[in-house]
């Protein structure tokens, strides 16, 4: 990993660049230019250097980066070159489809758990892991060495669960409930909002099926009658 902190938001691009270069090896591309990575991840290029001169100096002028080493240095500093043992609380519906999604196992994340508070779920088994106890989280975190929990509870349950997991030791948490989480300094939370992120397209959405308003309409919208200010 890089000696130095890096800023939030060029941390928050590197999986986005990991995506591009993900694809592009699987497409047989063995080298790549700044422009090219920059494009694939809907970037500019300017930025993306910036970003990766933050790693190091990877690139080779009239050459461009070679795909697999840039995959591999960017998988390292964001962590994924080992991996991460993951508790999932809350096994409803979007529990059982995080426990089914196989993105986590093929970027260094590897399931660990499935706990759920409801009595009736217990001894079930979700993508051959059998759901337990939320009682049991202590327990999974000290046998485990989990240090990465994901809630998909429903809100008015969220904080109790993430208060528990901060106090067995979990220091980075993913929050798929609709609510903010208040957590004491030194917890990473990164919250999922599936709603907020629905309403964000449904405004798109809208603005785009909406045709253009006149001048007429405009002026009426704003009570005034169109040719002078009444």
């Amino acid at each position: 990993m890089s000696g130095t902190r890096i800023p939030e938001a060029t941390v928050a691009r590197l999986p986005v660049y990991l995506r591009a270069l993900n694809s592009m090896s699987e497409s047989g591309t063995t080298t790549c230019s700044s422009l090219e990575l920059a494009t694939a991840a809907g970037v500019n290029s300017a930025k993306l250097r910036k970003d990766l001169s933050h790693l190091g100096s990877y690139g080779t002028r009239g050459v461009g980066y070679d795909v697999e080493y840039l995959r591999y240095q960017i998988s390292r500093e964001i962590g994924l070159t080992q991996d991460w043992p993951v508790v999932v609380v809350g096994i409803g519906n979007l529990g059982h489809a995080l426990a089914n999604y196989s993105g986590f196992s093929s970027r260094g994340f590897r399931t660990v758990a499935l706990l759920d508070a409801d009595t009736a779920r217990h001894g079930d088994v979700v993508a051959g892991i059998e759901i337990r106890g939320f009682d049991e989280l202590e327990a999974v975190v000290a046998e485990h060495g989990v240090g990465i929990g994901v809630i998909a509870t429903p809100a008015v349950a969220a904080q109790d669960v993430a208060d528990r997991m901060v106090a067995v030791g979990i220091r980075s948490i993913l929050n798929f409930a609709p609510t903010i989480l208040s957590l004491p300094e030194g917890v990473d939370v990164r919250r999922v909002d599936l709603s907020s992120e629905l309403q964000i397209l449904a405004y798109h959405e809208q603005r785009k099926s909406s045709a253009p308003a006149t001048v007429a309409e405009v002026v009426a919208d704003l009570g005034q009658p169109v040719g002078g200010v009444r």
